[in-house]
């Protein structure tokens, strides 16, 4: 079943690179009292990813959190070396929040998994994102088709 709004998030550990090295957190410790908005992508490095729909949420940073938002956080069925060079190959490190999904837990757990053997990419999440406000769903912007049509930071800014 895929996640709707008024859903709480799952309790799933992400690998997330901090000062410290990598570490596991919790959703509840990523997402609990606060407003984040959180987009996820088939995969680091790929064209449309590193191209159009993280840079979206980049150029937008200051106005998403302008509206209130504590965190934009990207989330991959990648792990955290791969998340952490991607995020400074694009310039996003230490302004959005990478969270490595590199056994596709959360991806499964919130529905938004996909089959993409086909492609030699094996099993990874869909395009989307959502704003989730202390754990529970406000939004979902699922893509049918390929591109960035519903899930990128235009989007978000809309319904902030």
């Amino acid at each position: 079943m895929t996640i709707k709004p008024g859903d709480k998030l799952p309790a799933v550990d992400f690998n997330v690179m901090t000062a410290d090295g990598a570490q596991k957190l919790s959703t509840d410790v990523i997402f609990g009292g606060r407003k984040v908005v959180l987009f996820g992508v088939p995969g680091a490095f790929t064209s449309t990813c590193t191209n159009s729909h993280l840079p979206s949420f980049l150029r937008s940073l200051d106005a998403i959190k302008a509206k209130g938002v504590d965190t934009v956080a990207c989330t991959a069925v990648n792990d955290i070396a791969v998340m952490t060079a991607w995020a400074k190959s694009v310039g996003s490190d230490d302004k959005i929040m990478m969270l490595a999904d590199g056994n596709g837990d959360f991806a499964r757990a919130v529905g938004l998994n996909v089959d993409l053997k086909a492609h030699g990419m094996g099993e990874r999440s869909r395009r989307y994102s959502m704003i989730v406000e202390n754990g529970v769903v406000k939004t979902v912007n699922v893509e049918d088709k390929p591109g960035v049509n519903v899930s990128g930071a235009a989007t978000i800014l809309e319904q902030l």
